[in-house]
């Protein structure tokens, strides 16, 4: 039975990272979501997600093709993320995802238990903030307000009790050898294909 690994975890904890990692080992498929939010430098439309305005989004809306969404109020304005299952074969393929516990929630409820799994990444704080830092001061006109908004956003959207009610158990440590946790993450998928 093919299912959908929505690979999850805090903002700098290197799931992305993870994400493309496990996509060249593993026979899956990337399952890209939405966002109304500006594109990044280095971002390209369609990799790392379809990008959009507002507009776009209500119309797929209505159209029904939104499984799930969640609007940030940022420092730069409402973003919206959603995912759409217009692209979705499960009788085909297997899927790859980055996702949140609040998308992974929705996405389970409509493809079922049994197929759509989470992989919850974590880094300590201290780390994470660290390399949010770093990747920020990277940037053409870094966003350090929005930086420190979304980690402290994700203190309290990944909650140990978030996590455990969303049923999010199985963790994944990328504190250490980012090949270390690659492999963990792919070892596990690879034993549910």
């Amino acid at each position: 039975m093919n299912k959908i690994f929505c690979i999850m975890g805090k903002s700098s904890s290197g799931k992305d990272s993870v994400y493309k990692s496990v996509l060249k080992m593993l026979p899956l498929e990337p399952l890209v979501i939405y966002t109304t939010r500006p594109m990044r430098e280095h971002e390209t439309d369609g990799k790392e997600y379809h990008f959009t305005d507002n507009e776009g989004f209500l119309r797929m809306k209505s159209e029904g093709k939104v499984i799930e969404s969640r609007t940030y109020h940022t420092v730069h304005g409402d973003w919206t993320y959603f995912t759409s299952g217009e692209s979705i074969d499960l009788d085909s393929h297997s899927y790859a995802i980055i996702g949140t516990p609040q998308s992974f929630v929705p996405i389970r409820e409509h493809y079922g238990i049994d197929r759509v799994i989470p992989v919850y990444i974590e880094v300590e704080d201290g780390e994470r903030l660290s390399r949010a830092l770093a990747r920020e001061k990277q940037e053409e006109s870094p966003k350090y307000a929005e930086m420190c908004r979304r980690f402290l956003a994700d203190c309290e959207d990944f909650s140990d009790d978030k996590l455990d009610k969303a049923g999010i158990t199985k963790r994944f440590s990328n504190n250490g050898s980012f090949d270390e946790c690659v492999n963990a993450v792919a070892g596990y998928i690879k034993s549910l294909l």
